[in-house]
């Protein structure tokens, strides 16, 4: 141990980190430095080691260096740079910077993290869960980064942490009340601009902490931590859904001459335009208490924390449908065999006002201590709970294209005593085809590289016209999400061992938990209100009754808005005219209130067969089908030895857990429940042989494993609100198990600097797969088939069918009118009761691999005093059942960022790149899309048009730029500015065959602000 202390007291002792009395961040706690392997404390030798304070960015490098060097896992670490300054605002964006990291991301702000690849990982807060609206813990959004001291990735479990990890476990560490020196304040204010909405927001956090010495009766201390954060931000996509034709496409080519394997064409159609604005306001607390008797014995502490999240959301979506494809002498064709330059001749438009908005309240509280019973002996234990509870209404109200005059035509002669008992089908048969109600406009569309396409209507006036756009649909879901977790633990420590100097401490403990997760969604519809709503219902007087855009803005003054938002596309650039960038729609803030939008169409339907009465909640109905309730018991002891054979240490032990599990979900309207026990035996090993005093080697092994998410595990169907597709699970569902194996080499030099090498290799068994298939379902008889391709069909009434089968183009060969006859022909099969639904089905799976290596180094340059770098390389190989590589996993991922600070000024750019990734499977809108471009979707291995790889969609290639600087104005004053996305980069999406369908945009954040310390 001596040797071992010795070498950490020189580490700590490096004359480059800035020593301040007033900065509280740490660097590192006393346990973690002198712990054996196994993470334990020998008090005898506490008094030897100074702790220091560290405050800049190579102070924080030089920090994580160290809590990666002396930690007997394989761990990467963030420290902040000071109080409440990690390297980033964001956690997850902050953890992007770790070799092995990439995130996810919403509005362009990141919420959660894969670590090789795998998004199945732990966030964990000073060692214990935290909960969401998964099991993957606490959105990394809704947690404030500054109340974090550090945040550490392990990669190499050890079998006293918690299972659950497939990728690894995000460790987020806070400040504790005994660790301050005195009394200490901080604050900081930060302006945030958005360049997309034009919107500059404040985000504030303040902290305050202390502690007394109380003589006699030990040592106290609290630290009180606030956080408040306001933003509006913007999201812009566009996508098309994408088919292949084996036609004549013009001067793209003959038939049969389509750059593709098949020599099919690809043609992207149904141009779709989303823009979403949202609000959103985080709120947070976190109060530590702390303390300890005057022995220095132990400690007890209670910690409360509390984050809420609140807004919302407007969205507006333009979506063309249908039309014949026209091809011209100038249409062409990329490499991959997409069509580029032709015309969709009587299509149609369908404007929508969206809004999908989370709010959460969650809680993390937890009671708990550790006593030194003897020299060599401690105990600790803790009892934690953590609640989330979420709710997301999602509300639409969308619009028609109608031909006002050809309406009015068929309205006037409208006889009802025709139609007795067979109302809905009167529009279908006289209207849509007699009359020609839809309101039509040809569509052409031209893209130039990477841009996005032109989009040209023929019809300036579509996307505004308040006489030919009537109202067609109001849709709104209430989903409610309680997540609760209840943890008790107990943990016994001890340095002697039967006088075993080898054994450098034997841990073990035990810990249970009860888990109760519940998802329920209700549902109001009010659909096909142009076609299905008649005054004077079945009576002599009934008359078809529609409300055009002209006529509700009459009756509700200022509820619609014409839209043209700054900065649309502005990363992506445009191939030309883009008419879709115009169009008046239904306010978006206004169906964010979802029951004053309610009683409008209420008051807009009175003395329709479509009237209601009372409020929203009263009219929403049970989705049966979408509830589901999961209990999990789960209880597990574990055993763990550190071994010291001087050079070479080790981590050895193991983890027996066993779960108890109860899904309720409805069954034929019954409440129905069902109970499923596993057990699990995770071994771990981690060895570390220090090569010298400056490099180590070590090696990691083990088993993990990770329960399947809540919703895969309920058997209901969950339907979607067009009710074409649906997911199902399975109570049944075996935990994703994997068996893993590291090897590391990592070489400390000068003063915080360090570079390694990695290999990893993680065998995965159990894998979840979703399997389709079209399955018979009573709402199946309500479809909308507008979009008749997307139905799938059965062979028999009320039998599932398990090859899906879809009508194509194709089917309606020589048809003047292709989409309305498809329109048609779907119909009939609906009313017959021979369409289904689209099903998702989760079962277990084969095994999948993911392998490769990390490489990363961290340095200061002696020779340009204040700069440094720190950079990393991972790579990935992986395959899944089916032969294509896992989801998120990209092949090639780099981190990089440069600096240079003194005493005053502190600036770093860095660098995050991403090659092309898998990014979902059976993606709707290219479901047919595969790397042998057959224009087959079947599921049915055995036919000879099945391609693993239709639906694969890809992110391609991508990499962005973040810039900080900070001026230190005084000791306790710094000014500071950062910008997220300095380039203004987009993220595209291609298909399997490589071409580009879907482009999505956030904005660019920049941010200044001020920190002050006392």
């Amino acid at each position: 141990m001596n040797r071992k202390l010795n070498k950490i007291c020189s580490a700590i002792k490096q004359p480059n980190l800035k020593y301040n009395a007033h900065n509280i961040i740490l660097s590192t706690a006393i346990a973690t430095l002198l712990a054996s392997p196994a993470h334990g404390q020998e008090d005898a030798q506490e008094n030897q080691v100074e702790v220091i304070q560290v405050s800049g960015i190579a102070g924080s490098l030089a920090e994580a260096a160290r809590l990666k060097r002396f930690d007997g896992r394989i761990v990467d670490a963030i420290v902040a740079e000071d109080i409440g300054k990690l390297p980033d605002n964001n956690i997850a964006e902050a953890l992007q910077r770790i070799a092995g990291v990439s995130i996810s991301s919403d509005f362009g702000v990141g919420t959660s993290v894969s670590i090789r690849g795998l998004p199945q990982n732990r966030v964990e807060i000073n060692g214990r869960s935290t909960v969401g609206d998964s099991r993957d813990g606490v959105s990394l959004e809704d947690f404030p980064s500054s109340f974090l001291k550090s945040v550490s990735v392990v990669k190499s479990p050890t079998a006293d942490m918690i299972e659950g990890a497939l990728g690894g476990t995000v460790s987020m560490e806070t400040v504790r009340p005994l660790d301050l020196k005195e009394f200490t304040a901080a604050t900081s204010l930060d302006l945030e601009y958005a360049d997309k909405t034009e919107n500059v927001a404040p985000i504030f956090n303040g902290s305050v902490g202390t502690n007394w010495d109380l003589g006699e009766s030990g040592k106290f201390g609290i630290i009180a931590m606030m956080s408040y954060q306001d933003r509006e931000i913007r999201q812009d996509e566009f996508y098309n859904r994408v088919r292949l034709y084996d036609e004549d496409a013009g001067g793209a080519g003959p038939q049969g001459g389509g750059n593709t394997p098949s020599g099919m064409y690809a043609v992207r159609e149904q141009n779709t335009q989303d823009q979403y604005v949202e609000v959103r306001e985080r709120t947070a607390f976190n109060v530590s208490m702390q303390w300890a008797p005057a022995s220095g014995d132990g400690n007890v502490y209670l910690d409360l924390s509390s984050t809420e999240r609140d807004g919302s959301q407007a969205g507006n979506s333009i979506l063309d449908v249908g039309g014949s494809r026209v091809y011209n002498a100038n249409s062409t064709q990329d490499a991959n065999g997409q069509v580029d330059n032709y015309t969709l001749a009587n299509a149609f438009t369908i404007p929508k006002t969206w809004s999908t908005f989370r709010k959460t309240k969650a809680i993390s509280h937890a009671l708990g201590g550790d006593w030194q019973l003897t020299n060599t002996t401690k105990v600790s234990g803790e009892i934690s709970v953590a609640s989330s509870e979420s709710s997301a209404p999602a509300s639409e109200l969308n619009l028609r294209p109608l031909n006002h005059t050809n309406w009015n035509e068929w309205a006037a002669q409208y006889d009802p005593s025709e139609w007795v008992g067979n109302r809905n089908n009167a529009y279908d048969t006289e209207c849509r085809g007699e009359f020609a109600c839809r309101h039509n406009t040809d569509v052409s569309m031209f893209s130039t590289g990477d841009q996005l396409p032109s989009v040209i209507y023929s019809d300036s006036q579509t996307l505004l016209s308040p006489e030919n756009l009537a109202i067609r649909a109001f849709y709104s879901d209430d989903d409610r999400t309680n997540n609760d977790e209840t943890a008790v633990r107990f943990d016994i420590e001890t340095s002697e061992v039967f006088g075993l100097d080898f054994i450098s401490s034997l841990k073990a403990g035990v810990r249970a938990t009860q888990n109760d997760f519940e998802f329920s969604r209700k549902r109001y519809r009010a659909d096909n209100l142009y076609r299905q709503v008649y005054t004077d219902p079945d009576t002599a007087n009934e008359a078809p009754y529609v409300v055009w855009m002209d006529q509700f803005e009459a009756m509700f003054p200022g509820t619609f808005q014409t839209y043209n938002h700054n900065n649309e596309f502005s990363q992506t650039g445009h191939s030309g005219q883009y008419d879709l960038d115009t169009y008046r729609t239904y306010r978006g803030d206004l169906l964010a209130d979802a029951q004053g939008s309610f009683a409008r169409i209420q008051q807009m339907l009175a003395g329709t067969n479509f009237a209601t009465t009372g409020s929203l909640a009263d009219n929403q109905v049970l989705q049966e089908g979408a509830y589901n309730n999961i209990i999990e018991d789960t209880q597990a002891v574990y055993i763990s030895a550190g071994l010291d054979f001087d050079e070479l240490t080790a981590i050895v032990g193991g983890r027996y857990i066993k779960t108890d599990l109860t899904a309720k979900y409805y069954n034929a309207g019954e409440l129905t429940s069902e109970d499923v026990s596993y057990n699990d035996f995770l071994p771990s090993i981690n060895v570390s042989y220090s090569i010298s005093d400056e490099t180590q080697l070590r090696f990691a092994g083990a088993k993990v494993m990770r329960r399947a998410d809540y919703a895969q595990l309920s058997p209901a169907i969950a339907i979607s609100n067009a009710l074409t597709t649906g997911t199902s699970g399975s109570a049944s569902l075996e935990p994703y198990r994997a068996t893993q194996f590291d090897v590391s080499l990592e070489h400390y030099y000068g003063e915080g600097n360090v570079a390694s090498f990695a290999i990893f290799h993680k065998d995965v068994k159990s894998f979840i797969k979703s399997t389709n298939v079209c399955l018979a379902n009573s709402q199946a008889g309500v479809q909308q088939v507008t979009e008749w391709e997307t139905i799938c069909h059965l062979d028999a009434v009320g039998v599932d069918n398990s090859n899906l089968v879809f009508a194509t183009q194709a089917d309606f060969a020589g048809e003047a009118d292709i989409d309305t006859a498809g329109f048609e022909a779907t119909r009939i099969r609906r009313d017959a009761g021979l369409t289904g639904v689209n099903t998702a089905r989760s079962s277990n799976g084969e095994n999948g691999t993911v392998q490769g290596f990390e490489a990363s180094i961290q340095q200061g340059f002696d020779f340009l005093p204040g700069f440094g770098l720190s950079a990393n390389y991972t790579y990935s190989d992986s395959e899944q059942p089916d032969g294509n590589v896992l989801l998120n996993i990209s092949r090639d991922t780099f981190n990089g960022q440069v600096y240079w600070e003194n005493e005053e000024f502190q600036v770093r750019l860095a660098y995050n790149y991403r090659s092309r990734f898998l990014s979902t499977q059976e993606e709707t809108r290219v479901a047919t899309i595969g790397a042998l471009a057959l224009n087959s979707g079947t599921n049915d291995e055995t036919s000879p048009v099945f391609d693993a790889t239709a639906g694969n969609n890809y992110q391609d290639d991508r990499g962005q730029f973040d810039f900080s600087a900070s001026w230190d104005v005084t000791e306790d004053i710094t000014l500071v500015t950062n910008i997220n996305n300095l380039t203004g980069e987009p993220i595209k999406f291609s298909t399997e065959l490589g071409s580009v369908w879907r482009y999505h945009e956030a904005d660019r954040r920049m941010t200044v602000g001020v920190r002050a310390k006392f």
